[in-house]
């Protein structure tokens, strides 16, 4: 344990300067693989309506594959991210693509909705793959612009979030909900060859055992007070977002609008105006500190529910909404990582697990309250609970 503490406890100690230095092209190759990638978690949003159709299941149990798909998310940036440290992170990340491919085939041939729910659990661990490459960027990047280049490739990220339910909103209107997923299969293995032609290898820097590893995941938990801010409030803020974007296709079906998967699709391209907020925000994070550039996105997400509670009947309140949604949450979560990857170099894969385990945990909780509070009290019911939630994260920033 003596050298578990010794490890975590220094700070100053960086990893080994990387002989791969970034060139603008790798920045926008790792920024498309975190969007492509990341997307497979979101394709089920718009199509919720239609599973549930399907399988002839509730709004609120058809919203478990969102949830399930996020839990997945979060196991494997608990138990694999980690090994990013340890193991060489092109070989990790090629074969989880792999993997995610195959478990996006076996959800297109899904017989049932026990079946969809698993394969959306695996689809979620083999998509940790971006959490794998936001450190490996922030390794090879200079420190004086470290902000913004994660900020850059989060941006391609938080664009396929955002783009991913637009794509699966068309494609599920006009070929059903299977298709997507065989879509997203067959983007996985186009993926895979490019990153095995392209992406560098990434030497790790730990040598202990996987134990100590994980064990280590606590040491730098409890040491680093701001790493457990940063993790509370991107928790809080998350949930936040995925109570909207869970219940927005319930909202838009509903018959206060009458819409289809397509039109809920399209919000998601409304919002991927706010993902280019990213760069900016790691820039800003770099300049001004992340501090201000957190608390700005927070009170930007507060101000997102106050409309969308207000004017959340007319399309043009949803809109501007969404547009608001997108930037605070964003810019907050890009600070709030550029602040994390400081803490400690040697162990930013671990940081990042710490960070976006619980921004995942988060998410899924809120997921799964978002799709409650729809059932139960209507869209007040959602809006009230984005607000409290963001609140929340604001508390949480201002403690020291």
């Amino acid at each position: 344990m003596s050298e578990l503490l010794t490890e975590s406890a220094l700070p100053a100690v960086a990893p080994p300067l990387p002989a791969h230095r970034l060139s603008g092209g790798l920045v926008w190759l790792m920024a498309l693989t975190c969007g492509l990638v990341v997307a497979n978690i979101y394709y089920n949003q718009p199509l919720l309506a239609a599973i549930g159709r399907t399988f002839r299941l509730s709004d609120s149990s058809a919203s478990l594959v969102a949830t399930a798909t996020q839990v997945g998310y979060t196991l494997g940036m608990l138990f694999v991210v980690p090994l990013g440290d340890k193991l060489e992170r092109k070989r990790m990340m090629l074969i989880m693509l792999l993997g995610a491919a195959a478990c996006m085939g076996l959800a297109a041939v899904a017989p049932s909705f026990a079946v969809l729910a698993g394969a959306s659990v695996l689809i979620g661990i083999f998509s940790a793959v971006p959490q794998l490459l936001v450190p490996m960027a922030a390794h090879l990047a200079p420190e004086e612009s470290r902000g913004r280049i994660v900020g850059r490739v989060m941006s391609g990220l938080l664009i396929g979030i955002l783009l991913s339910r637009a794509l699966s909103g068309y494609v599920g209107l006009h070929l059903g909900w299977r298709a997507m997923f065989e879509i997203g299969a067959g983007l996985m293995l186009l993926l895979g060859a490019l990153l095995a032609w392209k992406l560098p290898t990434d030497q790790p820097t730990f040598t202990g055992s996987y134990a100590s590893l994980m064990k280590s995941l606590l040491t730098l938990t409890r040491e680093q007070a701001p790493l457990r801010r940063a993790a509370l409030i991107g928790a809080s803020l998350f949930a936040a977002f995925s109570v909207f974007w869970t219940t927005l296709t319930f909202y838009l079906e509903s018959p206060a609008f009458g819409y289809g998967s397509d039109v809920v699709g399209f919000f998601g391209l409304i919002g991927a105006f706010g993902a280019l907020a990213a760069p900016l925000a790691g820039k800003m994070a770099d300049t001004r500190g992340p501090a201000y550039t957190i608390t700005s996105g927070i009170v930007l997400t507060l101000v997102a529910y106050a409309v969308l509670g207000l004017a959340g009947a007319y399309v043009a309140g949803l809109v501007v909404g969404v547009i608001l949604l997108d930037v605070g949450v964003q810019a907050t979560h890009i600070s709030n990582q550029s602040m994390v990857f400081s803490l400690v170099p040697a162990a930013r894969s671990r940081l990042n697990t710490v960070y976006m385990t619980a921004y995942f945990i988060g998410g899924s909780l809120g997921s799964i309250a978002g799709g409650l509070a729809w059932t139960h009290g209507g869209w007040p019911a959602v809006c009230l609970l984005g607000g409290a939630l963001t609140a929340v994260a604001l508390v949480a920033s201002r403690q020291k």
